[in-house]
């Protein structure tokens, strides 16, 4: 899929709502999509809460479960094109390239989205479970980590978005639960 350097700029709502599906205190997902993408808003949004409520996410062991609400909610998961994703990430300097995490709002870049990283190889999905819980773990309050050491697991938190730097590719804040 080649991405387009712009949608339209306006945001539309994945219509539809999920209850959490597992115990733990409950925070709430909307996903928005922006107009004019070559992207299914359903299954975009269907994917982010698979992500999420995964045991190896950051709901890990029950402490916490993600139902996507089109209302009001906790955290609002963004897939936009490059040049509004840039302008949503100010005053970050992303040139559209890299994610970001603005208040409650985790912005995904279709860039990114569709062209994932060089290091991730041929696992576009790996890379994709990466951007969300990432982007969405600092939503969550986490900070950003270091590779710990030369063919170490990188931490989900690590900016693997800017290379591995020797750690191995890692979608998951619990990669062994």
């Amino acid at each position: 899929m080649t991405v387009p350097q712009a949608g339209t700029g306006a945001l539309s709502v994945v219509a539809g709502s999920v209850p959490a599906p597992g115990p733990g205190e409950v925070r709430t997902v909307r996903v928005e999509v922006e107009d004019g993408l070559p992207v299914d808003g359903a299954r975009f949004a269907e994917f982010a809460l698979a992500t999420l409520n995964d045991p190896r996410s950051w709901g890990r062991g029950g402490t916490m479960s993600f139902a996507r609400t089109d209302g009001d909610a906790d955290i609002v998961v963004v897939l936009a094109s490059p040049d509004t994703s840039a302008a949503l990430c100010r005053p970050l300097v992303t040139y559209g390239k890299l994610s970001c995490r603005t208040g409650s709002r985790a912005v995904l870049t279709l860039f990114r989205w569709v062209g994932a990283h060089p290091d991730y190889g041929d696992d576009r999905t790996g890379y994709r479970r990466y951007l969300v819980n990432h982007e969405v773990g600092h939503v969550l309050g986490h900070g950003h980590e270091s590779c710990p050491g030369p063919g170490e697991r990188a931490p989900v938190m690590q900016q693997q978005t800017k290379g591995l730097l020797g750690c191995a590719p890692n979608s998951w804040p619990y990669p062994d639960a």
